[in-house]
């Protein structure tokens, strides 16, 4: 039997396994580059499956591990669209499934003051209880999305949306491996309706890379400050995010300026760097089973996006109903709308051949805006089991109007306990 709220777990052991199929039609593309999403009327498949351990050595305090397993790929091999439509393909595909140590972390937990409160047990969550102010520090190796940039209504691919930049701010181009973790320290501190949070994190040894830097050579800074609220008598929060990234990253008017007959190339003029952002992040409860959301952020446009894909401004909004009104308490119905644009500088970048993270068509004759809408339906098979229908139509991939759009045809089956 699973803990109840209160009730103070010594130890747990949860565990997940997410199988994704997406499938998009032939599209118009009069060319094609490197980066380029293939035209051709193609499917593409993604499964994970995670364990999830963790267990309290004294009071307040939690130790996590979380193994997964890993195979699959994204459309293109996870390229072509900014705005990526599967938030479980990561950008290291493998035909055969592979095992990699995805969180490693400790978290402690101090009492400030304040009524008790009662903590529900998940994966990497004990039940138990704490008083309403309190200091929560984490450190290892964790995702730093698992402390930022929540939303309860557009943040789990495994549960909700699968665009990434709907299940996160698409211009927070948060510290990260290849796969969304890294190695670092996140502090929230709690009092009264505000919550401040404070994190340091190491970035890739590339942009983009597999491997973290060594000793924090590179890294990122973030901090947010959350502030709870009631609106016609329904609960809100809303979030304002801040971070900086100090790294190799090459200047995208630099690479632009050596290019002569090749295409720009960003590796030739990378150097250390500064790349600050900002984003902002609403929810809110409408009613019982409605609530809806947005997140508007911008990023540093000189340079190159580092680690999670090529977008320097986002703005998305949606909502998610479930189905108490038609009798099926545990489904989910969601729909999110995205626009995401990058720089002139970029835009220059991309129309000489460059590559980003994602997208790189080879060429950018025209610019405009690359739009999504994403739509799903997540039906309650029984306990713990759920099958998600899903589409998204996506005007402009990368950037480029002379190719698409895109409409993309998904199924999800996902389990957990």
């Amino acid at each position: 039997m699973p803990a109840q709220a209160g009730d103070a777990e010594d130890w747990a052991v949860h565990g997940q396994a997410t199988f994704i199929d997406q499938y998009h039609p032939a599209f118009r593309s009069p060319f094609r580059g490197p980066n380029s999403l293939d035209p051709g009327s193609r499917g593409n498949e993604t499964f994970n499956a995670t364990l999830y351990a963790g267990a309290r050595p004294w009071d307040g305090a939690e130790l996590w591990i979380n193994g997964e397993i890993d195979q699959g790929f994204g459309l293109s091999d996870t390229l072509g669209v900014a705005a990526f439509t599967n938030g479980q393909g990561s950008k290291v595909g493998e035909a055969v499934p592979y095992f990699r140590l995805h969180r490693l972390f400790f978290r402690q937990t101090f009492d400030l003051g304040g009524a008790d409160q009662d903590v529900d047990g998940a994966a990497n969550q004990l039940s138990g209880s704490r008083t309403h102010d309190n200091l929560v520090i984490t450190a290892g190796k964790f995702s730093a999305v698992d402390i930022f940039d929540t939303n309860s209504n557009a943040h789990d691919p495994a549960n909700d949306f699968l665009n990434w930049a709907v299940i996160d701010m698409g211009a927070y181009d948060y510290a990260a491996d290849a796969w969304g973790y890294s190695y670092g320290v996140a502090a929230e501190w709690t009092t009264g309706d505000w919550t401040l949070r404070g994190g340091f994190f190491d970035l890739s040894r590339i942009p983009n890379g597999t491997e973290l830097t060594r000793g924090f050579g590179q890294y990122q800074l973030d901090a947010e400050l959350e502030r709870r609220f009631q609106l016609f008598g329904r609960d809100g929060k809303a979030k304002l995010l801040g971070f900086a990234s100090r790294g190799n990253f090459g200047a995208y008017k630099d690479a632009v300026a050596v290019a002569t007959f090749l295409p720009a190339d960003i590796v030739a003029v990378r150097r250390p760097s500064f790349r600050p952002g900002m984003s902002v992040n609403l929810e809110q409860g409408i009613s019982d089973d409605v609530g809806i959301f947005m997140r508007m952020g911008l990023s540093d446009g000189s340079h190159e996006a580092d680690e999670f894909t090529d977008i320097n401004n986002s703005v998305s909004a949606g909502l998610s109903l479930k189905g108490e009104s038609w009798g099926r308490d545990d489904d989910t119905v969601g729909l999110a709308f995205e626009s995401a644009g990058v720089s002139r500088a970029a835009q220059a970048f991309l129309a000489a051949g460059g590559l980003g993270i994602l997208v790189g068509d080879g060429q950018l004759p025209h610019y405009e805006r690359e739009n999504v809408m994403e739509i799903y339906y997540s039906a309650a098979l029984f306990k713990g089991v759920a099958l998600t229908a899903d589409y998204q139509f996506v005007a402009n991939p990368a950037y480029n109007p002379d190719r698409g759009p895109l409409s993309v045809l998904g199924l999800r089956l996902h389990g957990q306990f």
